[in-house]
């Protein structure tokens, strides 16, 4: 019988967490964590528990909002080929100017050429959405805004406050990571009334539920 590697599941929040803990199989298979809200205390907290429980390998599970209503629609759930990064760098709204841009990076080890993007390759065991998933420090306040960030980013498919985060810290470990949300929301739409949190969250946990099962993932779509 093929052993299934340790998985690390990471959860941002106790509501999304209360409700993945009555999703069949959850807990059972692999050890689940809180990681925070937002891209600071998520890479501060997937560091220690990377460090703490040493796992094979990682799994963000959590919801998003959607770019791409059509090809990625509300209620439905993905994992995606790479994260990047909006937020850290010079400027604001259409002014902004990333870090890698100005020549700053986040990290890379000494002896590699530093990375030309802000944005990191995810473990993709599974089919892939279309593009990158876009961390952010601010959720996009408004559909301008999230226009306007569409086009900065050309090809992100949606948005969340945590993942390039996480990627990094498994990145600095060496320990691959597969990120799996739900898409509770179309970008800027901050009508709550029309976001779609338990569908999205049992979306999503259909795709991580097959993940930990999994022997082996691919580094690449």
């Amino acid at each position: 019988m093929v052993k299934v590697p340790s998985t690390l599941v990471l959860v941002p929040t106790e509501k999304e967490r209360r409700h993945l803990a009555r999703q069949p199989g959850f807990g059972v298979d692999a050890l689940c964590e809180l990681c925070g809200f937002g891209p600071v205390a998520a890479a501060a907290r997937a560091a220690t528990l990377i460090a703490r429980h040493q796992p094979d390998r990682v799994l963000l599970v959590g919801m998003a909002g959607t770019y791409e209503p059509v090809g990625l629609p509300v209620e439905s759930a993905a994992i995606f080929p790479s994260v990047t990064m909006h937020g850290v760098g010079v400027g604001v709204a259409s002014g902004f100017v990333s870090a890698a841009t100005l020549g700053f990076h986040h990290w890379w080890r000494a002896g590699q050429p530093p990375p030309a993007l802000d944005e990191l390759s995810l473990a993709a065991p599974v089919p892939t959405a279309s593009g990158p998933l876009l961390t952010c420090c601010t959720a996009s306040a408004s559909t301008d805004e999230a226009a306007q960030r569409h086009g900065q980013y050309v090809g992100v498919t949606a948005e969340d406050m945590e993942g390039f985060s996480v990627a990094l810290a498994c990145r600095l470990a060496e320990v691959p990571l597969a990120i799996a949300r739900g898409i509770s929301n179309e970008v800027g739409d901050r009508r709550f009334e029309h976001w779609r949190i338990p569908e999205a969250l049992d979306a999503a946990w259909l795709i991580a539920n097959d993940l930990i099962a999994r022997p082996t993932w691919g580094t690449r779509p």
